[in-house]
């Protein structure tokens, strides 16, 4: 057979699984974009934390001690834990819940988040504690305001709440994070954003050098105030610059609530910081890893990992698939930008970000 039949052969079939991996990631974007439409199932999980370190240490000291004195680990260790039972009969160990929030543009992970806070109210005491992992870097307005609004519910049962930062946790994410009791952060973690965004593209000269007319019928002086296709005016750009800065008030007020201590006017201008200058500006209240702050608990208090997973529409599921395909096939580009377009096709362009 011709080397170019071979060639010719490959490259149709090439194209042929290119049009149908096409395909399928039009379909996963179609079921994410569906996904507020359908019916959510989920379940929460419980992960014993002291049992995951207790496990990971004797793995450690099975290799590390010798064969007879690991055996006498493992047999003081097994009179320990029926002392300690004992003891807690009488004495009752402070629980400690631990759940963890990783914040998108949408604020996305605050359909877990609430139900995990709701399964946590029904059996947190006010000796007990919640710690929430927190990383964002901030998104919709009304999304993370909900999200705090979700850690205020356990600052109102009276349940010491105590927010860590290891990455970052900024404008929304820091939204969130000020309603804490206690704001813990790493020392090169990103702190504070403290400001409200608004932008879109506007393409109304380029549709008049195109003879493009656009129309657009609204009832309400400030129905939308600025467009993507209109001509915007100056009313229009005075007005959302209006609401802008009353949410920015909001935010402070939200934060100046919280944290009286904080020098307001000086942290609010939208700038970012690393923990060691959030610890002086008193954004946050120590430095430290969420590693180190649980494994200070482990040996005083009982720790639970509280999660709530979500079931993956079909569609959901190809989406995923594929852009793991795509990362596997040397294609990172695309394989990151996939989501965000995903995000971006389901999205007021004007709706204001923290």
């Amino acid at each position: 057979m011709p080397d170019s039949l071979i060639q010719l052969m490959l490259f149709s079939a090439k194209a042929i699984i290119i049009v149908v991996f096409i395909l399928l990631l039009l379909a996963g974007i179609l079921g994410l974009l569906g996904k507020g439409k359908e019916k959510l199932h989920g379940r929460i999980t419980i992960k014993n934390l002291n049992k995951k370190y207790k496990k990971i240490k004797t793995i450690l000291l099975q290799e590390i001690l010798p064969k007879k004195a690991f055996k006498t680990y493992v047999k003081e260790s097994k009179a320990a834990e029926k002392e300690k039972i004992t003891s807690l009969e009488n004495n009752p160990q402070k629980n400690i819940f631990v759940i963890h929030f990783h914040g998108d543009i949408k604020a996305s992970a605050v359909t877990a988040l609430r139900e995990e806070v709701t399964a946590t109210l029904e059996v947190a005491k006010s000796s007990d504690e919640v710690i929430v992992c927190l990383e964002s870097t901030g998104g919709m307005v009304h999304a993370y305001g909900l999200a705090a609004a979700q850690l205020s519910r356990i600052r109102q049962k009276q349940i010491p709440l105590t927010v860590i930062v290891d990455k970052v946790a900024a404008s929304g994410g820091y939204l969130m994070a000020c309603v804490a009791n206690k704001i813990l952060a790493a020392p090169f973690a990103i702190i504070g954003s403290i400001g409200v965004i608004a932008q879109l593209p506007n393409f109304n000269r380029l549709l008049k050098e195109k003879h493009i007319d656009f129309e657009q019928i609204t009832a309400g002086n400030y129905k939308r105030t600025l467009t993507v296709f209109g001509e915007n005016t100056k009313e229009g750009r005075d007005k959302l610059r209006h609401e802008i800065e009353e949410i920015h008030q909001l935010f402070k007020n939200l934060i100046h609530e919280h944290r009286p201590q904080l020098d307001i006017l000086k942290v609010s201008t939208g700038e970012i910081w690393l923990g060691t200058q959030a610890l002086e500006l008193q954004l946050v209240d120590a430095l430290t890893t969420s590693d180190d702050y649980l494994l200070s608990l482990y040996n005083h208090a009982n720790l639970f990992e509280v999660s709530y997973h979500i079931k993956k529409s079909l569609g959901e599921k190809i989406f995923s698939g594929g852009v793991t395909l795509l990362r596997k096939n040397s294609i990172p580009d695309l394989a990151n930008t996939l989501p965000y377009m995903a995000t971006y096709l389901n999205l007021d362009l004007k709706q204001p970000h923290t």
